[in-house]
């Protein structure tokens, strides 16, 4: 019995998945301040390919974002995830998709009570990433997050991820130069 337990538990380890996490505002999309409505959003040059390579190549595509206009009362929740819905339907139409949203609606100085605390989720807090590895058997180790702040590469490493930097151009490019470089570093 206990054998069958350990070759259980090294059978879990080594099917567990990898994923690449990515910021979204600035990142997967331009930068519009307290993006919540689906006429605003843009995607940037390479992104959609970017999502493309992970589903082609046995990454998760998941997005994790800071989303403190919730807290500051600009917009409810579910208007994360109706643009998270319509980001879906959009990439269908490419043949690609994401794989699961994680979003921190947090923001101490917010002016709604619920919202206004301070959280473990708020990057570049790792919250995010400990629970989508925790819901979805992913290997953080063997893992990526790409955003365009500091406070992304911050996320990746205290969650135990390669943090890639994005500074504009395109997405894919820069995801792809990142994957490479970690690989010469001699990593996942």
């Amino acid at each position: 019995m206990i054998s069958l337990m350990k070759a259980d538990i090294l059978n879990t380890v080594n099917n567990m998945n990898k994923a690449i996490f990515f910021d979204r505002d600035g990142t997967l999309n331009v930068e519009v301040n307290y993006l919540h409505k689906k006429e605003e959003f843009i995607w940037t040059d390479g992104a959609v390919e970017a999502i493309k390579y992970c589903n082609d190549n046995g990454y998760l595509a998941i997005v994790v974002t800071n989303q403190s206009g919730v807290a500051r009362g600009y917009y409810p929740e579910s208007a994360i995830m109706e643009l998270y819905s319509w980001m879906n339907s959009q990439l269908a139409e490419a043949g690609a998709h994401l794989d699961g949203i994680y979003y921190c609606p947090h923001y101490p100085q917010g002016i709604i009570p619920k919202y206004a605390v301070e959280c473990d989720c708020r990057k570049p807090k790792p919250g995010m990433l400990i629970q989508a590895a925790r819901e979805q058997n992913i290997d953080l180790a063997a893992s990526y997050l790409i955003g365009d702040g500091a406070r992304d590469v911050e996320c990746a490493k205290a969650a135990g991820v390669y943090g890639i930097r994005y500074t504009g151009g395109n997405l894919y490019e820069s995801l792809i130069a990142g994957i490479m470089q970690n690989q010469r570093n001699g990593a996942r």
